[in-house]
């Protein structure tokens, strides 16, 4: 008969299994509700991979299969049909679109004057200037080291009637000491990096143009153009110019990626507050840029400068301390306004459960945030973290529109099959430390090699097995280690939770094995839903002057006959004087507290 602790902890491991399935969701957005692909193979569409073909942005190529940023946009032609002018277009889908522009309406009635002031810098100040605020403490001494300037430092008191452009230096000096880091923000923003084409292709007018409702703020009336037909809404420049921005910075500082990330939605969204675009424009922006930065990225021309940029930034950058405020310390509340503003609240128009399609070349994106895994696992992290089909415009052939890189950051949203990762500590950066923090699903397994630490610290329901071969392998959730087996052949596995920590299936640990167990109360315990097998070093780190009684339950588990023994045990953090010996049962193993 099973033991009624186990029961109770399997009861709870359905529950959080069935939330797992249903999603946990940020502003109606499932993070990873998308159907898992079968395979991450790429879809090639009419117009050719984006990666192959992203030169052929250029002013003379304005058709859907021409000009790859024009094809991978035209989700948007199910909504809207440009006409031969700025003005004469032809709405497809009158609710979405007139959706589109009431929000714009509904931001503008509420936006406040601290709102307004940012979104007037965002405006004016040169976009690779302003994305440097995701560096938060080092935003400083990179714009120093860099020698960026700008010459927007205030709302100017006559800015409602007086134009401002600012004349500083953008992404900085080339010559700098973080010159390499300058020169791939640079290339990223380059010669086929505009949004102009698109604009003049698609030929959608700015909200305030819909509707005087969605005002521009005052602070930038002067800057709204005379000529309409030059002057087109989709997609937003200024949003593809800072995530441009954002994904050169987080491909040479990584360890900001997220912020970074969170910084160019920022801006893009500051569009919307400003009354100079709609979400679906912004929308736009952020695909067109991701599409454009892999294309670059992966471009052999410029294998060499980014290489040195993430070099450059690692040496001259990340060994300083800053003090600049990070706007961005808050991961939670970085990842709520990121992935609300993936979608904007737009309900889903096409069908929801097409698989994610990983396009050719996306997988450079996370080439120095997870450079512990190959090319084929990052394509899969990208397909197990992508959005749900059937937004409105990002259902792209390739799957541009689908990638949520906040999310991909977090690591596997699922594991289709086996995961096997080797972290190498000597390397340095993130092979010597990571966290995945997304609940992962799936039927397959972990495998942990190399000598780096990985934390798990998402409420995860993955059936395979965890086998810990070397290295650590921490769990930061009382789910970490889903719903399989654990085995400990040669590692750490640590516990760090508060409260009880679930093992799903069987517990086996070698001889050459770790666990260590962080206790700081009686309701510290971890409970093995199978049976256990024990071998190797006990570590059992008591905090906060926690004493354990006699005969405290420290594991439970399904009836062992053969659950052995640790051959070695550690403490740490008891007062003076004390010890503590295991007692083991084939349920349990519990302590005696021996005083000196």
């Amino acid at each position: 008969m099973k033991s009624s602790t186990s029961n109770i902890m399997k009861l709870s491991l359905t529950l959080s299994v069935l939330a797992g399935v249903f999603g946990s969701t940020y502003g109606g957005t499932y993070v990873h509700a998308a159907n898992q692909p079968s395979d991450v193979n790429p879809v090639k569409p009419e117009w050719g991979y984006f990666v192959d073909t992203y030169q052929n942005n250029i002013k003379d190529k304005l058709t859907v299969d021409s000009n790859p940023v024009i094809g991978t946009l035209s989700g948007f032609n199910k909504l809207w049909a440009p006409g031969q002018s700025w003005d004469s277009g032809t709405k497809l889908n009158d609710s979405i679109l007139n959706m589109n522009i009431q929000k714009v309406i509904n931001i503008a009635s509420k936006r406040t004057a601290a709102q307004e002031q940012q979104a007037y810098l965002d405006d004016r100040r040169n976009q690779s200037y302003s994305v440097m605020d995701g560096l938060g403490t080092l935003t400083d001494i990179y714009r120093q080291e860099a020698g960026a300037t700008t010459t927007i430092t205030d709302v100017a008191a006559d800015a409602t009637s007086q134009k401002y452009d600012d004349e500083g230096n953008n992404a900085g000096d080339p010559n700098s000491s973080l010159g390499s880091v300058v020169g791939l923000v640079n290339k990223l923003r380059g010669d086929y990096s505009s949004s102009n084409p698109a604009k003049s292709y698609f030929s959608y007018k700015r909200p305030f143009r819909w509707s005087p409702e969605a005002s521009v703020i005052p602070t930038l009336v002067p800057q709204i153009k005379s000529d309409p037909s030059s002057d087109g809404g989709y997609p937003s420049g200024h949003t593809n110019a800072a995530y441009l921005s954002a994904f050169a910075m987080a491909y040479a500082i990584p360890e900001r990626y997220q912020e970074l990330l969170t910084r160019a939605s920022e801006l893009g969204n500051d569009r919307i507050v400003a009354g100079m675009h709609s979400p679906f424009d912004v929308m736009g922006g952020r695909v067109m840029a991701t599409a454009l930065a892999a294309g670059i990225l992966n471009d052999p021309a410029n294998k060499e400068l980014k290489q040195a940029a993430y070099a450059q930034a690692q040496k001259e950058l990340m060994n300083q301390t800053g003090t600049a405020k990070d706007r961005f310390s808050n991961y939670n509340t970085n990842k709520q306004v990121y992935t609300e503003r993936l979608t904007y609240g737009f309900p889903q128009v096409a069908a929801a459960n097409k698989p994610v399609s990983v396009p050719k070349g996306a997988e450079v994106l996370l080439e120095t945030r997870q450079p512990y895994l190959d090319d084929t696992q990052r394509r899969w992290v990208l397909a197990t973290t992508g959005l749900a089909s059937g937004y409105p415009v990002l259902d792209d052939p390739e799957g541009w529109g689908r990638l949520n890189l906040f999310a991909a950051a977090d690591g596997y949203g699922a594991f289709v099959q086996n995961v096997t990762v080797t972290m190498d500590a000597y390397k340095g950066g993130f092979y010597q430390e990571d966290s995945w923090r997304n609940a992962i699903s799936g039927k397959g397994g972990l495998i942990k090699k190399g000598t780096g630490t990985l934390h798990l610290t998402g409420k995860n329901s993955y059936t395979g097995t965890t086998t810990l071969l070397a290295g650590t392998l921490e769990g930061d959730h009382g789910y970490a280690f889903g719903r399989g087996d654990v085995r400990n052949e040669g590692g750490t596995l640590v516990e760090n939770v508060q409260g009880w920590m679930v093992i799903g299936g069987d517990y086996q640990q070698s001889a050459k094995g770790t666990l260590e167990l962080n206790i700081g109360s009686a309701s510290d315990l971890l409970s093995i839903n199978g049976t256990a097998s024990y071998g190797g070093k006990l570590k059992l780190n008591f905090a906060k002057g926690y004493v354990p009684t006699n005969n405290s339950k420290i594991i439970v588990s399904d009836a062992s006959p053969k659950y052995g023994r640790f051959t070695y045990i550690q403490t740490t953090g008891l007062p003076a004087g004390y010890t503590v010996k295991p007692v083991y049962s084939n349920t349990s193993v519990k302590l005696q507290i021996v005083k000196k």
